[in-house]
């Protein structure tokens, strides 16, 4: 038996030959698209469509494939965290942020993920599988509709790594991007890569002003290969050499993250041997007070090696901010997503 196809990853384009292959009105097909879009995913809730193209959708299509399973809110700062069920029992997790400019979404690209990075939740829940370009916009569509706000920024940095998951990430990308779609300016739109080089340099490619994040955490080589296995396979030499090609293509500003871990790589020695290696690229410097989770090894930077890490990349010239914690009484910070209810309560 064929898997039905998940009804979000159907195109504005798609649904007019659907309808069209059904023998129903043209008009049809914006109809459904637009229920879509509100986040609407189940058939028998699109009020204005006769009970024949509904029977149709349910026939054709999974619409149960997107479930919320739970929802959590931090005290301290209104952060949600959805955890999202799908067809195949897999989870993931959603974070939706509250800023001043609006809101946020962080969403994951994989159910789970295979880049191993030492001190993050993600990689210790095991991976399940690639998400669709549908699952991707369901984490935007779905909360946005439970919340009844606009979403004003997406960023790809959840569980996950896009750039393993390249050919749906850009599909989501078209989506999102899209005036049919979700119409979101792709300068409020934000992909995380731990450092795939041939993919970056696929990326560079892409006609579109995404702004692009590399997760770095470390200065060195030898420091970032026991921290991310990734820079076994692309050296610190290969990602910087791409990061500024990068810049020269696109014109666009990279930003690195760098989680600050305690004793680990947060000296101020550390600091100078930052500013060198990202000398002379269009960068900004995100600095992460890294978040615990059950079972790890590491912790967080006291707030005073914090700020003298920061000072100590100011004073060598580099654009630099603390990034703001958000969610971390419901382990929705920035390192703490795992692949859902059930791994967190294996922990």
């Amino acid at each position: 038996m064929t898997e039905k196809l998940f009804i979000l990853d159907m195109s504005s384009e798609n649904w007019e030959e659907w309808v069209q292959s059904h023998g129903f009105p043209r008009f049809r097909a914006d109809q459904i698209f637009a229920w879509l879009i509100k986040g609407v995913i189940r058939p028998n809730e699109m009020t204005n469509l006769p009970r024949g193209i509904t029977e149709a959708l349910e026939n054709d299509f999974n619409s149960e494939a997107f479930v919320v399973d739970k929802e959590t809110i931090s005290k301290i700062d209104g952060t949600r965290k959805f955890v999202f069920r799908l067809g195949d029992q897999n989870r993931i997790e959603t974070v939706w942020m509250k800023y001043r400019f609006g809101n946020s979404v962080c969403i994951s690209s994989q159910a789970g993920c295979k880049m191993g990075c030492a001190f993050c939740a993600s990689a210790h829940a095991g991976f399940g599988r690639d998400l669709t370009a549908g699952e991707m916009l369901g984490q935007v569509l779905v909360p946005a509709r439970i919340t009844s706000e606009r979403v004003s920024r997406v960023v790809v940095m959840g569980i996950g790594e896009p750039f393993d998951n390249y050919d749906q990430l850009i599909a989501f990308l078209d989506m999102a991007n899209s005036p049919k779609g979700l119409n979101l300016g792709a300068r409020h739109i934000t992909v995380s890569t731990c450092g795939l080089v041939p993919q970056m340099i696929e990326f560079m490619c892409v006609n579109k002003q995404v702004n692009l994040s590399v997760s770095l955490h470390a200065a060195n080589d030898d420091l970032r290969s026991q921290l991310m296995p990734v820079n076994k396979k692309y050296s610190l030499d290969q990602l910087i050499s791409a990061a500024r090609e990068y810049v020269e293509k696109t014109g666009r500003r990279i930003t690195f993250e760098y989680a600050l871990l305690n004793g680990i790589n947060d000296s101020v020695a550390d600091a100078g041997q930052l500013a060198v290696l990202l000398k002379g690229i269009n960068a900004h410097i995100n600095l992460i007070a890294a978040n615990e989770f059950p079972g790890t090894s590491f912790s967080r930077s006291p707030q005073k090696v914090v700020n003298a890490f920061r000072s100590e990349l100011e004073r060598l010239g580099m654009n630099v901010t603390v990034r703001r914690e958000m969610g971390s009484d419901i382990m929705a910070a920035c390192g703490q997503l795992r692949r859902g209810l059930g791994e967190i309560e294996k922990k």
